[in-house]
């Protein structure tokens, strides 16, 4: 491994950091829309989630009783360590899976390197990373892509399959259920600063690289039919999606949110990233506001590998909100102090 003072940092080779540099919501939404409600094609299997409520993972139930579950994530590095990158953006990648409460079965690499500028010794270091996670998992790694390009990304094309009858999606939430996230936010916030300072935040780290295997699981053994995993959106974002495909509006009470040491601080020495503000801006339009600016923000923090929010109660993780009935006004979003 590259281990020298003289080592490269990676997140200057980035405009943004992990799922920060993801494009804004409302312009993906507006590029996709014709992608909608395009018909089945000849093939075999049902699709069962596809992109019309922007769930985590497209599902296809085939004939056998099996339901396949195929995402694809990448992004740009968040850390400087390059095995730390590979492990959070394979860890990343794998949540969309255990979001709809699926398994893994099979992952590939996908890599853009600029081979010109970084030795291709950390690009092995960004591979080892990723297959270590894959191992955890009990995930099958083989192959992948790789592409010369001048900004370093990396991230994996994951399969997995689940019972098609015991999904979590983000269209079947229901008016009178908790709202239980299985990490805490603030990473958003600590990458910023690590981009700028090189500051290194050990429990940032260990919360990207922790697998949300045990939070699919127990969501699933609970009850659980709704769930997103809280990524570049934010937050906000997420459960914003989660509530308008659910027909419901949900309410977050901002004290019971849990965040990271060093969080606060953060945004008050000003690391926000512009992913950050771009997803307030995004669901200012349905919010009802109880709290202050900062306190927004941090709840519409660009996170990287963040936890599930799941529409029930999981034993072991802390309750933050509830899902409402839908309000006429159009508000999907209540936050209270």
């Amino acid at each position: 491994m590259v281990t020298t003072t003289d080592a490269p940092r990676l997140t200057q080779y980035a405009h943004g950091g992990g799922c920060a540099c993801k494009i804004p919501p409302g312009e993906l939404e507006s590029v996709v829309a014709g992608l909608v409600g395009t018909g089945a094609p000849k093939g075999p299997g049902e699709l069962l989630v596809g992109l019309d409520d922007g769930d985590d993972a497209a599902v296809v139930s085939l004939a056998n009783g099996t339901a396949v579950v195929a995402t694809a994530d990448f992004f740009t590095p968040v850390v400087d360590d390059a095995y730390d990158w590979g492990r959070i953006a394979a860890a990343n990648a794998l949540s969309d899976v255990y979001a709809m409460g699926g398994t893994p079965v099979v992952a590939v690499n996908l890599l853009a390197w600029p081979r010109d500028l970084l030795p291709m010794e950390l690009a092995g270091e960004v591979l080892a990373g990723g297959l270590a996670i894959a191992r955890e998992a009990g995930c099958h790694l083989a192959g992948g892509h790789s592409v010369d390009d001048p900004e370093p990304k990396y991230g994996m094309a994951v399969t997995g399959i689940a019972d098609p009858d015991r999904l979590m999606r983000n269209d079947a939430g229901v008016a009178g259920v908790p709202l239980t996230l299985t990490k805490p936010l603030g990473v958003g916030v600590l990458n910023s600063r690590h981009k700028a300072t090189g500051e290194v935040f050990d429990e940032a780290i260990a919360v990207m690289t922790t697998l949300n295997l045990g939070a699919s699981i127990a969501a699933l053994k609970n009850g659980a039919v709704c769930a997103t995993d809280v990524t570049g959106f934010g937050l906000l974002g997420h459960l914003h999606k989660l509530a308008r495909a659910s027909g419901v509006t949900a309410r977050i009470e901002a004290s019971k949110v849990p965040y990271l040491d060093k969080a606060r601080e953060s945004l008050d020495r000003g690391f926000v990233s512009g992913g950050t503000r771009r997803n307030l801006d995004w669901v200012r339009p349905h919010l009802d506001a109880g709290v202050d600016e900062d306190e927004l923000l941090l709840l519409a923090d660009a996170q990287t590998s963040g936890g599930l929010l799941v529409a029930g109660e999981v034993p072991g993780y802390p309750v933050i909100g509830e899902l409402l009935p839908g309000r006429a006004d159009g508000v999907t979003l209540e936050v209270r102090g």
